[in-house]
């Protein structure tokens, strides 16, 4: 409080009581005129203190805002480190496979493959955004022959060369403004494996970490059958439309459809000729007691596939794909092929199994899969070869997760009546893959 205020305060109080003794007086006042002296040695004392810590704390203050603000618009200045790669997803994996069957000769055959992905934003034409994907793969090997009509090693790749077997352009196309909250067109073009987007199946549909064997990995009709027309490195020139919708936030239900080269079309020569066509409808999301699961149907026409007997002729069929989450740690798959037309080696095939993920035994990333497929030869095999026996397939496997690169995958198989031959022996396949991938 000022000296003047506290002075005048003191005064009014002295004024307001009844009269004191001339002595009495004189203590007070003598005491007052103490206080007011304390109070202004304090009042000096505290202006000297923020003459002096004030100004020094405010400098240092503002100095690092400088500081700070430099350093901000420094970073600014800077060239993004790479900025050719913001957006860019790559992959590369090894895989060894060792296989030893108990057939007619006992063999044992080693094969080698490996990949190389490459995704890359292309940017935006209005709302729609672009990307463009690379696939190259080498190999060697071509794996044991059981004399099936599936092979039990899918990942056989005899080619040592590098070869380009995807490069395709796609284009997604929001419908409902900007937000695509009426879902989106994909368009894709280029050279296409069609199993990257048809009869796809989250259980069996990667040889290099679920089944090796052929007749798990897609439809049997398709694959081992040969309907499927692509060319010798395993894709095919093509056009993909499809539209896709969300349904409830997350659910997805897509409707494709896609033409690929076939025959000699497959290999870029005539590409247009007779195209292979298949269309599917899928649904995609959750399902039972809120679980994962996919449903899909399909069919396709390919007007330039082979009978077994090697000639050209329409060849048509109907395909289901399904795979379901049925416990926490468990998922069924089946997959059900029927041919409408042509003269197939068969032309009926069952394909189901499941797969435990190893969280149930403490070890999250291992999985433990189990199958068993049926190929049915047609009237036209049977009469031609006199086999009519059902080729059947049996398939366990455990992928051991040693780190998050580095995979081991003991396997084995039972083939019964290998193509349709009854009289045949049957054929025993134990196997080993290791894959190293980043």
């Amino acid at each position: 409080m000022p000296k003047k205020h506290f002075l005048a305060l003191a005064l009014a109080s002295l004024m307001s009581q009844p009269a004191l003794a001339v002595a009495d007086n004189e203590v007070l006042m003598l005491e007052l005129q103490r206080l007011a002296q304390r109070v202004e040695q304090l009042e000096a004392t505290n202006r000297k203190l923020e003459a002096q810590v004030a100004p020094a704390q405010t400098q240092a203050l503002a100095a690092r805002v400088e500081d700070v603000e430099n350093e901000v618009v420094a970073i600014r200045k800077q060239p993004k480190p790479f900025p050719a790669l913001e957006g860019v997803s790559a992959g590369a994996s090894l895989l060894l496979v060792a296989q030893s069957t108990d057939g007619d000769a006992g063999k044992g055959q080693m094969t080698v493959r490996a990949d190389i992905e490459v995704e890359l934003p292309m940017g935006a034409i209005g709302e729609a955004e672009g990307k463009l994907f690379a696939h190259l793969r080498a190999g060697d090997g071509d794996g044991v022959d059981t004399g099936a009509f599936a092979t039990s090693n899918a990942t056989a790749f005899n080619l040592p060369q590098p070869v380009l077997m995807q490069a395709w352009y796609q284009l997604d196309i929001p419908i409902g403004a900007a937000s695509g909250n009426l879902g989106r067109v994909e368009m894709t073009v280029g050279k296409i494996d069609p199993f990257g987007f048809f009869d796809g199946n989250n259980i069996a549909d990667d040889e290099s970490e679920q089944f090796l064997n052929l007749a798990f990995i897609h439809n049997p009709l398709l694959d081992a059958g040969g309907d499927i027309g692509v060319g010798e490195h395993g894709a095919s020139p093509g056009l993909r439309v499809a539209y896709v919708s969300d349904v409830n936030g997350g659910n997805n239900l897509t409707a494709a459809l896609g033409l690929f080269g076939a025959g000699d079309g497959a290999n870029f020569a005539d590409t247009f000729d007779k195209p292979m066509a298949i269309a599917q409808v899928e649904y995609a999301g959750k399902t039972f007691g809120g679980l994962a699961g996919a449903y899909r149907l399909y069919g396709w026409s390919n007007g330039r596939a082979e009978s077994f007997a090697g000639d050209r002729q329409r060849h048509s069929g109907l395909g289901v794909s399904i795979d379901q989450q049925v416990t926490e740690h468990a998922s069924l798959f089946t997959r059900i092929g029927k041919s409408t037309d042509g003269d197939v080696a068969f032309d009926r095939a069952l394909t189901l199994g499941a797969e435990l993920a190893g969280g149930a035994w403490g070890r999250a990333d291992d999985r433990l899969g189990v199958a068993y497929g049926w190929l049915d030869p047609s009237r036209a095999y049977r009469d031609d070869t006199g086999f009519d026996d059902a080729e059947s397939h049996f398939e366990v496997y455990y992928k051991w997760q040693l780190n998050e690169h580095i995979a081991l995958t003991p396997d084995i198989q039972w083939i019964r009546n290998p193509a349709g031959d009854g009289q045949a022996d049957d054929v025993t396949v134990i196997g080993l893959r290791a894959k190293a991938a980043f």
